[in-house]
């Protein structure tokens, strides 16, 4: 297994041009979209449908008009829609179908479509994920770090550092071993996320619970699978 890292969303954006036919993706967007969504699936929602615009998760939703809106623009809930990007919103929609749409996250995880394989990165299933990797065996695994608007993003990038921790054996490019490096500065995964701007961000509007939530390793033994633009659950 080798194990390469995309850092910056200047990277993510050359992704779909890239040949991902024989590679796993990982995609973490910490604080919060990935944390939502894999907190979603730990609570029995069925599917999710991550779009980049907001336009498209509209027209989405008249196709599917019994699913849940989904997502934020500048982190907050976007107007008309039915919920935000608190992973705490998403605790109660058992049975559910989800279209969200959020600043960089969904646009990662699009980006990474035609990938063998596209997998939805959290702490909270770091476990689950390590686990489906080690058995799995991919040769090639990039861990995408989904970053903040245009800009990288501490906390995923420490999420990818703790994964390849859980992965020994594999082979690492430049790039992992810097986030492996960077993880290993803090064994403190809360201290992590809130030293990265998005956290004190968060904290800064009242969202400190968010950033609590995200921070907790491997509560959830599910991870999400994304075929076809849809994403779910796969427990491990």
């Amino acid at each position: 297994m080798h194990i390469d890292v995309v850092l910056h969303p200047a990277e993510i954006a050359q992704l779909p041009a890239r040949d991902l036919s024989a590679t796993t993706c990982v995609v973490f967007d910490v604080l919060r979209a990935t944390s939502s969504m894999v907190t979603a699936l730990a609570h029995g929602v069925t599917e999710i449908y991550p779009v980049c615009t907001i336009d498209e998760a509209r027209a989405l939703r008249a196709n599917l008009p019994d699913a849940v809106l989904g997502g934020e623009r500048q982190g907050d809930m976007i107007p008309g829609f039915d919920v935000g990007n608190s992973p705490r919103e998403y605790t109660g929609l058992t049975n559910r179908r989800v279209i969200t749409t959020t600043t960089n996250g969904t646009v990662a995880l699009r980006a990474c479509e035609r990938a063998q394989q596209v997998l939805v990165g959290a702490l909270l299933n770091l476990g689950a994920l390590a686990a489906e990797l080690r058995a799995s065996s991919p040769s090639l695994v990039l861990l995408v770090c989904a970053g903040t608007f245009d800009t990288f993003a501490l906390e995923d990038a420490y999420a990818a550092g703790r994964l390849i921790a859980d992965l020994p054996g594999a082979t690492r490019s430049d790039s992992a071993e810097v986030v492996a490096a960077l993880a290993a500065q803090y064994p403190d995964s809360l201290e992590a996320l809130r030293r990265a701007r998005n956290g004190r961000a968060l904290i800064g509007t009242g969202r400190g619970a968010d950033v609590e939530w995200c921070a907790q390793v491997s509560p959830y033994k599910v991870i999400g699978v994304m075929e076809g633009a849809v994403i779910r659950p796969r427990p491990i």
